[in-house]
């Protein structure tokens, strides 16, 4: 993390546990306060009791789809020193409630992700996490937490256990610039206007060698969406570190030295590589577009995060010499960018990406299924709906396992996980400021109208490109390059297929795009080539790209 976590506190004296009071509080229940001396105001947020097995790491730390039981609640307006109660009306994951917890011995910490107020230029004020960073959303700064507890937990007792939120998440650290890394954060006019409350965006910049002793050198740029800002393709000149090698190297992912050997080598393209932090109060990414629930985040990259790059860092002020390049989230995000601004960018490199055509939503189709969770095999028999594989094609987790991770972690789509992140980019806002979610995190069951409005507003990529083909294909041909693993792990080959067979079919410009397939056993991470060789395929493109009379010596020294 690019913040410092507080060292794991723990109580290791028996905690007594004392009788519930209520007949709503039969079972197991947890009361949590705050100290004045932490707060003086009422806090909004969703509080998180933590229930693990393992002392270590911190429950808190561990949240996620294979961390420790969590039992969520709405706090709101809590003022300092008054108690909030988590009992078995809780919403929980993995298990359907406390009640279904095995009794036994558990390290157990309170967490709260705290909500600012937002009044949004669309009339609507709500509560969400405000500090758009990209971090889940437990990690925040400014987030409370309780020192861990030693307890017997046991369903079948009526017992509380108490906590006080007594410490509070720091704030994030900036990364200092380096000879290789700049790193710049700027507030948006466009998103604080939207949002009504300052909105930052903050980019990184991997210069090239020699960048210095160039300074009147223009260089083309990749944008290099949804990465790690501080080090982006694990960029690192340490030689000992092994960023990168974490079993992948068999699909072609380099270690931060590896790439840095490539980066400062003699030949290599010299490119200034810009990864853009754009985190929404509902997710670690907006996904590159304006929506109704975020706001104009695309807008906002395009008018004032990029030109402030252009300028700041030199780079060539044209379209050929605008790459856009991203893996999953980032894959979305660079397919909706040359679409959405296809005068603008000059390529894009997309791996496995987010769904880009939604009849095959992973392994859901939101205009023709009826339940995000369950698929009829008969008028008797349903099998649940997997959302995660390994690339043996072994399930890990259903989307009701996912949905009910979500529902645990936030209400109203703010969870800050994958299909909150998912429905408030592409759904509406619904009557309270929140947005409509496509499927009930209950029933599974879908919300029609919801799935048609994803796509009358463009964000089924591949309906999108095809409605629109007359004007965009023009200006995609030779553009577009699309990289998925054929075992990917959430099944997101599926719709590269989809948007494969549309372009397959396109007229007047016919352009079938290029598309590259890792098989055998190839999922999620699987890239064709290294980032290094990636990049000289790039500087190749932008070269043959580059208008009768531009520079593209300058940049190859």
């Amino acid at each position: 993390m690019s913040h410092r976590m507080p060292w794991l506190a723990l109580l290791v004296l028996t905690v007594v546990l004392l009788p519930g009071s209520r007949a709503d509080a039969e079972g197991l229940r947890f009361d949590v306060s705050i100290p004045r001396s932490v707060s003086s105001e009422p806090v909004t947020g969703r509080l998180l009791i933590a229930i693990s097995k393992r002392e270590t790491p911190e429950p808190r730390l561990a949240i996620g789809l294979t961390g420790p039981m969590i039992a969520g609640v709405d706090l709101e307006q809590l003022a300092p020193g008054q108690t909030a109660t988590v009992n078995v009306k809780a919403e929980t994951f993995p298990l359907p409630s406390l009640n279904d917890l095995p009794a036994g011995e558990y390290f157990v910490q309170a967490t709260l992700i705290r909500y600012g107020q937002a009044r949004r230029a669309d009339g609507h004020t709500i509560w969400v996490p405000t500090q758009h960073r990209r971090l889940p959303f437990h990690l925040l700064p400014g987030n409370l937490f309780s020192k861990v507890q030693k307890l017997q937990l046991d369903p079948k007792q009526t017992s509380t256990a108490r906590f006080e939120l007594t410490d509070a998440i720091a704030p994030v650290e900036e990364p200092k610039d380096t000879e290789w890394l700049r790193h710049v954060r700027i507030k948006s006019k466009i998103l604080s206007e939207f949002w009504g409350t300052p909105v930052y965006l903050g980019a990184t910049a991997l210069v090239p060698r020699d960048y210095d002793k160039h300074p009147k050198t223009r260089y083309p740029t990749l944008y290099a969406q949804s990465q790690e800002r501080t080090r982006p393709f694990y960029f690192n000149p340490d030689p000992a570190s092994h960023e990168g090698d974490l079993g992948l190297r068999a699909h072609n992912v380099q270690t931060g030295y590896e790439f840095y050997q490539s980066w400062t080598s003699d030949g290599f393209p010299r490119f200034v590589v810009i990864v853009m932090e754009q985190s929404s109060p509902y997710f670690l990414e907006a996904y590159s577009v304006d929506s109704a629930n975020n706001g104009p985040y695309g807008r906002a990259l395009i008018e004032e995060l990029i030109p402030y790059l252009e300028k700041k860092f030199r780079l060539i002020l044209a379209s050929y010499a605008r790459i856009v390049e991203g893996a999953s989230t980032g894959g979305w995000e660079s397919l909706a960018l040359q679409l959405k601004y296809p005068d603008f960018f000059g390529g894009a490199w997309i791996f496995n990406p987010d769904p880009i055509d939604f009849t095959h939503y992973q392994l859901l189709n939101i205009y023709k299924d009826d339940n995000a969770f369950a698929v009829a095999n008969s008028s008797f028999t349903t099998a649940e709906r997997p959302m995660r594989r390994t690339v043996e094609g072994q399930v890990t987790h259903t989307f009701r396992e996912v949905a009910r991770l979500e529902a645990a972690l936030g209400s109203k789509g703010r969870s800050g996980f994958q299909f909150d992140g998912w429905q408030s980019v592409h759904g509406p806002v619904g009557p309270d400021g929140y947005p409509v979610m496509l499927f009930d995190k209950k029933t599974g069951a879908i919300d029609k109208d919801v799935a048609n409005y994803y796509r009358e507003h463009g964000y089924d990529l591949t309906e999108y490109t095809r409605r629109n083909w007359a004007t965009l294909g023009p200006k995609l041909v030779g553009k577009l390059n699309f990289f998925s693993g054929e075992m990917d792990n959430f099944y997101l080959n599926l719709a590269v297929y989809d948007f494969q067979a549309m372009l397959q079919a396109t007229q007047n410009p016919h352009y079938p795009g290029r598309f590259e397939y890792g098989r055998p056993r190839q999922g999620h991470s699987w890239h064709l080539t290294d980032f290094a060789d990636m990049i000289r395929e790039m500087a190749a493109h932008v070269k043959t790209n580059a208008p009768a009379g531009a520079d593209v010596a300058s940049w190859n020294y």
